[in-house]
Formats: C-alpha cells, sequence, structure tokens
C-alpha cells in the first residue's frame, strides 16, 4: 500500500498534527496498517507507550458515520470495538484505539495449535450471541428485496462476467426460482443485527490486556437489521479460511446452545436451524462469488480471485445437499467444466 505522491496521506498527517497535544500522538511514525476491498484505509502510528489507528475513508467515496453509529451500538453490549479518540467526519478520518497486530485470520496463517484455535473460536461465537443482543435503532433492514438484489450479483458478474457464460431461459428462471426460495426463507428469520462480515480478517486477536478482551471487533460500518443465521454462516465458512464441515458442525452447535441460553430466536429444533443457516450461506457464498468477481474485473483486484475455489466449495456443500438446488450444482458443473454425474437411488 503505497503512500508515494499520495494527497490523502498528506491530509491525514496534516489532520493528526492539529490534535491535542494530550495524545502524544508521533505523525513521524505513520504507517500502513491495512487496506480492504473499499476505499478505506488503516495507519498505525506511535501516541506515547501505545499505538493508535487512524481510519481514512476518503469523501464521498466512503462515509464514517455509520461506523461511528454501530460502533456505539456494539460498545453498549460490552464488545470490544475501536473507541473514539478523535474524529472529522467531514475529512473522513477517525483516530481509533488500537485493538491488536493481528486479525484471527493472520493467527491461522502463522501456525497455531487446535486448543489455542477453539478458545478463540469460543471467544467469537460468544461475542457474536452478545452482538445479536444489540439494539438495531437506525439500521437499514436486511429484507427480502434487499437480499434478493444481491443474489443477482451472482449471474451477473459470476457467470456473465467471470466465466462469459450466457444463460439459456430454462436455467435463468431455474436460478431465479432458486433466488426466490432463499429470499423468502432468510428474510423469514427474526432480524437481529448483522455485521455482515463476522469472519477472521475482521476479528483482532486481544491476548494482551491493553488490547481489551477478546476478540476485538472491527469492519462493521455495513451492520444492517437481519438475518439472525448471516453471522454464523459468514463464520463457519469463512471465504478466506477454509473449514471443514465437521468443524462447522461443532462451532454451530456451540453457538445454537449459547444462543438459546441467551434467549435468541433461534428455532428449538438443530435440525430445522441447521438447514437455516445453511440456505443464508448457500444465499452469501453465492454473492460473494458475484462480488469477488466484480472486484476482480471491475475494481482491478486480482487478489480475491485465490478465495474463489473456497467459495465455490461452500456453495456445493449446501446445494448438494437439497434437491431443489440440482439446477443450481448443474450450472457449477458447466461452468467448472466438470462432468455431470448420473446418480441412482434406490
Amino acid at each position: 500500500m503505497s503512500t508515494d505522491h499520495d494527497s490523502r496521506f498528506t491530509q491525514v498527517q496534516t489532520w493528526l498534527n492539529t490534535l491535542p497535544a494530550g495524545l502524544a500522538l508521533a505523525p513521524e511514525t505513520l504507517q500502513p496498517a491495512s487496506s480492504d476491498a473499499s476505499f478505506r484505509r488503516y495507519f498505525r502510528l506511535n501516541a506515547g507507550d501505545r499505538t493508535v489507528i487512524v481510519m481514512d475513508a476518503p469523501p464521498p467515496h466512503e462515509d464514517v458515520r455509520p461506523f461511528l453509529h454501530v460502533g456505539n451500538l456494539l460498545r453498549k453490549t460490552g464488545l470490544n470495538v475501536p473507541q473514539i479518540l478523535a474524529q472529522d467526519p467531514e475529512q473522513g478520518l477517525l483516530l481509533l484505539s488500537d485493538l491488536g497486530r493481528d486479525t484471527y485470520y493472520q493467527r491461522i496463517q502463522a501456525g497455531l495449535s487446535d486448543d489455542q484455535l477453539q478458545s478463540l473460536y469460543r471467544d467469537a461465537l460468544a461475542a457474536l450471541v452478545r452482538m445479536q443482543q444489540a439494539s438495531v435503532d437506525g439500521l437499514p433492514a436486511y429484507d427480502r428485496p434487499r437480499l434478493a438484489a444481491e443474489l443477482e450479483l451472482f449471474p451477473e458478474w459470476y457467470v456473465g462476467r467471470h466465466h462469459g457464460v450466457q444463460l439459456d431461459d430454462k436455467t435463468a428462471a431455474a436460478l431465479q426460482h432458486i433466488f426466490g426460495l432463499l429470499s423468502d426463507a432468510n428474510a423469514a428469520q427474526r432480524p437481529v443485527l448483522v455485521h455482515r462480515d463476522f469472519h477472521s480478517p475482521n476479528l483482532m486477536v486481544c491476548d494482551d490486556p491493553v488490547y481489551g478482551p477478546n476478540p476485538g471487533i472491527l469492519d462493521f460500518q455495513d451492520a444492517l437489521a437481519g438475518p439472525i443465521t448471516y453471522d454464523l454462516a459468514s463464520l463457519v465458512t469463512d471465504a478466506r479460511t477454509t473449514w471443514e464441515e465437521p468443524q462447522q458442525l461443532d462451532w454451530a452447535v456451540r453457538y445454537w446452545e449459547m444462543a438459546r441460553a441467551a434467549g435468541l430466536p433461534v428455532d428449538s429444533d438443530f435440525a430445522v436451524f441447521h438447514q437455516a443457516y445453511e440456505w443464508m450461506s448457500l444465499q452469501r457464498n453465492l454473492r460473494i462469488l458475484g462480488v469477488f468477481a466484480r472486484l476482480n474485473h471491475r475494481d482491478g483486484k486480482p487478489s480475491y480471485l485465490a478465495h474463489m475455489p473456497r467459495v465455490n466449495a461452500y456453495v456445493r456443500q449446501v446445494a448438494q445437499r437439497y434437491g431443489v438446488f440440482t439446477p443450481l450444482l448443474r450450472l457449477l458443473d458447466r461452468l467448472d467444466d466438470r462432468e455431470v454425474q448420473v446418480g441412482y437411488t434406490f
């Protein structure tokens, strides 16, 4: 993430120099921390005996007000989200507390024991249950029209643009039927606060008390009021980390038990709940295939292509379990140049 000849970087430095001396900022230590799929960037700098984070969200492409609003909702539940140390929404600049150096994703990639992994994810599941008890005041609805509209990214960008395939009328109609089933089922769930990207890149490992309780939660500015299974699906079918089905089920059962104990609106029959979050994961992962294709072809970010096989596998995992999704499975076979297998059941 280069800052050479970067007018925004200069703007960040200028802003930091206007902030109170009591923050003990050292703007000369400003270094890139991370970036994401949007226009947002993050920088880290020293502030006395600690480090702090600058969010650079350039208007008019980004708006920091949703981040401020959702952060406040989550903070009220006791979740560990960045504290706001200084803000200038008109410039799209926030100074935030630092929640640590490693995301869950980075720690997983570096290698950790199964005991360490399970401990991290038990914390994440407990945080998810707490997050779903937060107020949804002021959040847009993640309703059926929005769910249905997002699914259109799959045929437009993944099928049409990425694979160059034009759907025939029969396949297009079958896909729309599937989209309707998914949107109806998922929109029927009781709404809670939905983070929308509650997965390993947005969870910080807080194993030092200076960073607060584990996990630190980031990138929540797109939160909506929507289906209760959405964030569980994000976590257990992580677009950047492959979790095999036995592990998915283990975490899903743990979540379901905690959610029921907390009085959250999950079905009392785990089999019914299991189908609900699987159908939600199918919807989410179809959308993600379209999003990753768009990030590559429209936005020039090819790194997301590396994650497509994993997301494709998650889609297939659900599609092959339910007969109603057979047309989707056949389409995927065609796109992936797989030989169609004919099976018989006796």
